[in-house]
């Protein structure tokens, strides 16, 4: 095994001879040099694995060293080690991106544990990370044995996302094997549990906040606190909310996050419509005729979205101006960028933001993001590389300027499709792939959760005899023509409609500015 090599420079290295002596007999190897321009002339002809740099020496300083070094090792961890405590020392280090900064004596123990930070620190975190999942494990598996609430799940899904991620950092695949089975596993028993209590949320049973009830619920009491901001993205899973939070660190402070559930089917048209309405999709069919769109019904499914929050705004006797926005490309959201100064004086303004949905579709239909997004763990980081390059970022920043208060939330998630279930309709049957409305619908019993009396789920009916069908876990429904080609085409695609932990329950977060 190779030994690790430390470049060590100080002009006063001899007094060091103890510690260099205490670290060569854990094994490392250790070069010695007096001076900056000496450590600069090591580093061109020996790889070194970490530099432990003095600060104060003769001829170049450590600061002036530590960016010679930054400009051809950019990677090279640099620890610098000084007797000054002042602070512009520290900042210039710091701003250098050292490793580490250690202040004069330092004993053979503080480099020991600046070493094990800086080069065992990835072996480190990945054994603690994998104990400590071995050992979750098993309270993950009772409790899905035992959970039977709405709340329980809510629990249980963020555990599982939480350590979908802690996993993935060390990328142990033999673990996150081991979590995907427990994800699937999940999925099961929550497609069950929703199959037998869905249709009582909408008695006098205990209810979790959905999407009707979203805006009335959580929305409309954070009114009183000052002017907000409501941002809905489209399509946004909580995984991914969390890939993307820190970015809102600078800005914003976490007020309070929570999940709610969105209603059957996932889908825009029936979420989004619900969130702004205040009502579910077979009221806003009997109330809004004009604004309600079926699934058969020719054109767009959520050009009402203003109309139905308006509405809901007057229903609910709120006496606030707001104002609405949806961004569908880059030009409408430069655009908001440009004239977001006039939403200054709103109580709330509110924006839909479809990027994530745009790029769920693109998953479908383009070669190059199916590469981009082969999984999980690469569409958060998607998810990231947008949101930190997006106009909505821009949009964020100017509302914490203007001491507005954040609200991120979206209307239902998705979840990458696995495994195709058959279903056999007529020519009216709609054609999502993770639920299906019509007559004589033809299906696996087992894959799906059926309705068949929609009004009992407050869904609308295309006919008489029509039924919805949602799909569990990670299927997704293909017609027996031309069966092979078609499931080819969709399988590893991110679709929503149906039933999982990842579509339905979905973050709700409010953000105080900084």
């Amino acid at each position: 095994m190779r030994k690790i090599t430390i470049l060590w420079a100080d002009d006063e290295i001899d007094i060091l001879k103890p510690h260099i002596i205490f670290l060569e007999s854990k094994g490392y190897e250790v070069i010695a040099c007096q001076s900056g321009q000496e450590a600069l002339d090591v580093l061109t002809e020996t790889s070194v694995d970490i530099v432990f740099l003095d600060e104060n020496m003769p001829g170049i300083s450590g600061l002036e060293t530590l960016n010679e070094i930054k400009v051809s090792h950019a990677s090279l961890p640099v620890v610098m080690i000084t007797k000054s405590e002042e602070e512009f020392i520290m900042e210039e280090a710091i701003g250098s991106k050292i490793a580490d900064y250690l202040i004069k004596p330092v004993n053979p123990k503080q480099i020991l544990l600046s070493l094990k930070k800086n080069l065992d620190h990835s072996r480190l975190v990945s054994e603690k990370t994998t104990a400590n999942y071995q050992q979750e494990f098993r309270k993950i598996a009772l409790d899905l044995s035992m959970v039977n609430s709405w709340e329980e799940w809510a629990e249980l899904y963020k555990k599982l996302i939480y350590w979908e991620m802690e996993l993935e950092k060390i990328e142990d695949s033999g673990m996150f094997e081991i979590l995907e089975s427990q994800k699937t596993e999940a999925n099961n028993q929550f497609g069950k549990f929703i199959d037998r209590n869905y249709a009582d949320w909408f008695g006098n049973g205990e209810a979790p906040t959905m999407s009707h009830t979203l805006f009335k619920n959580w929305v409309m009491p954070e009114l009183d606190k000052g002017s907000t901001v409501l941002v809905v993205i489209d399509n946004l899973r909580y995984d991914q909310w969390l890939a993307f939070e820190e970015v809102l660190t600078p800005f914003y402070k976490k007020a309070s996050e929570k999940p709610y559930y969105s209603i059957l089917p996932t889908a825009t048209q029936y979420a989004r419509n619900a969130i702004f309405s205040g009502l579910m999709p077979l009221e806003m069919e009997r109330r809004h005729k004009d604004w309600w769109k079926n699934d058969t019904d020719e054109g767009g499914k959520n050009l009402f979205e203003a109309e139905f929050l308006g509405a809901q705004i007057q229903r609910l006797g709120l006496d606030v101006k707001w104002d609405y926005h949806k961004i569908s490309n880059l030009k409408q959201g430069k655009n908001l960028v440009q004239q977001f100064k006039g939403q200054k004086e709103n109580d709330l303004t509110v924006i839909v933001y479809n990027f994530v949905d745009m790029l769920s579709h693109a998953k479908t239909e383009m070669e190059v993001i199916k590469e981009l997004a082969a999984n999980d763990k690469a569409y958060r980081s998607l998810t990231l590389s947008w949101f930190k390059n997006s106009p909505l970022l821009e949009i964020i920043q100017q509302a914490q300027e203007m001491g507005k208060r954040l609200i991120i939330t979206t209307d239902h998630g998705t979840i990458n499709v696995k495994q195709p279930s058959k279903v056999i309709g007529d020519k009216e049957t709609s054609l999502n792939l993770r639920y299906k409305t019509g007559r004589s619908l033809t299906f696996e019993d087992k894959d799906v959760l059926e309705a068949q009396k929609p009004a009992s789920i407050h869904l609308p009916s295309i006919n008489v005899s029509s039924s919805y069908i949602f799909a569990k876990n990670d299927l997704f429904f293909a017609y027996p023509n031309n069966y092979n080609h078609y499931v080819g085409y969709y399988r590893n695609t991110y679709q929503h409609g149906g039933v999982s932990l990842e579509e339905m329950i979905i973050p709700f977060v409010v953000l105080d500015p900084k």
